[in-house]
């Protein structure tokens, strides 16, 4: 099983942003079997420019539950499937961080699709999701 992760955050650095939405999808290589979205409040403000790149604003997060509220969830969704993400490395490092500062060691084996794609199609000029997806006419 895979679970397809995403997420968005406050900015770059998991050692000082944090989660701000996460996605979870379970695809068991035929079809999506479980699929899980929540808003997360950050506790902390969402800067202008993060607001305008993910449309995600301060208000929407004002009543969404903490990350800790949603992270046994998280655990159960993730466990025993294999974390895959576009450049993964962004989005595990996010949610290890988020449990760490919990506690808990948060280990799950990784599939990063950017790496995958570029070692499947090289020489593409991008490998962004969105130009992926143009590139192997995929719509979204």
């Amino acid at each position: 099983m895979y679970a397809i992760v995403d997420i968005e955050t406050t900015g770059g650095s998991p050692q000082t942003e944090k989660i701000t939405e996460i996605a979870i999808l379970l695809y068991d290589g035929q079809k999506i079997v479980h699929e899980y979205a929540t808003l997360i409040n950050p506790e902390k403000e969402i800067p202008y420019f993060i607001t305008a790149l993910t449309g995600i604003t301060n208000e929407m997060v004002a009543t969404a539950p903490k990350f800790y509220e949603v992270a046994r969830e998280i655990v159960e969704l993730t466990e025993n499937n294999i974390f895959v993400a576009h450049n993964s490395s962004f989005d595990y490092s996010f949610i290890r961080n988020e449990f760490k500062q919990l506690g808990y060691e948060f280990k799950r084996d990784q599939l990063c699709t950017v790496r995958l794609s570029r070692k499947l199609i090289p020489g593409l000029k991008s490998y962004s999701l969105g130009n992926l997806c143009d590139d192997l006419n995929i719509r979204i």
